[in-house]
């Protein structure tokens, strides 16, 4: 199951040759997992539960591992208040990110919202990065699947 996170992970960041190959691995897995529980029928009880548990631990195993992983870009927007709007920007380019400014109309007037991209490992670099500025500042994260270009964050050495 850690495998079948994992695979869909690739499916999900357009990574078709590597979740093809873990497909494979995971399905000749599965076949002999299944062909021992299968081993003199569904008698055996524990082998069903140890089968299941398998299953619910791989399953966890794998979120965990995709976590660390941390494959892939995001979206970050906030919607900071006048008065953190150029500590945000700020901050955020002093980290290394790319910030870019819009403005828009929103129910009570005009609104001034920033746009970042980030990469998923920097993501709690970004959300610590709010919480130290202005914690009540609204923000939502969208995954995003393809870009070109942008600023990010160099790798420290």
């Amino acid at each position: 199951m850690s495998l079948d996170v994992i695979r869909i992970l690739m499916l999900m960041r357009g990574r078709k040759l590597a979740a093809a190959l873990i497909g494979f691995v995971e399905v000749f897995i599965f076949i002999l997992a299944l062909g021992q529980v299968l081993q003199g029928g569904l008698n055996d009880i524990f082998k069903v539960i140890a089968y299941a548990g398998g299953f619910a631990v791989g399953n966890y195993v794998g979120s965990i591992l995709e976590e660390k992983m941390a494959i892939g870009h995001l979206s970050l927007t906030m919607y900071p208040t006048e008065d953190y709007l150029q500590e945000f920007m700020d901050r955020f380019r002093e980290a290394g990110f790319g910030v870019t400014c819009i403005h828009g109309q929103g129910r009570s007037g005009e609104r001034t919202f920033l746009s970042v991209l980030l990469t998923r490992k920097d993501l709690y670099r970004a959300l610590n990065l709010i919480k130290e500025i202005d914690p009540q500042t609204f923000y939502h994260v969208s995954d995003t699947r393809h870009i070109k270009g942008g600023v990010f964050p160099r790798k420290s050495k």
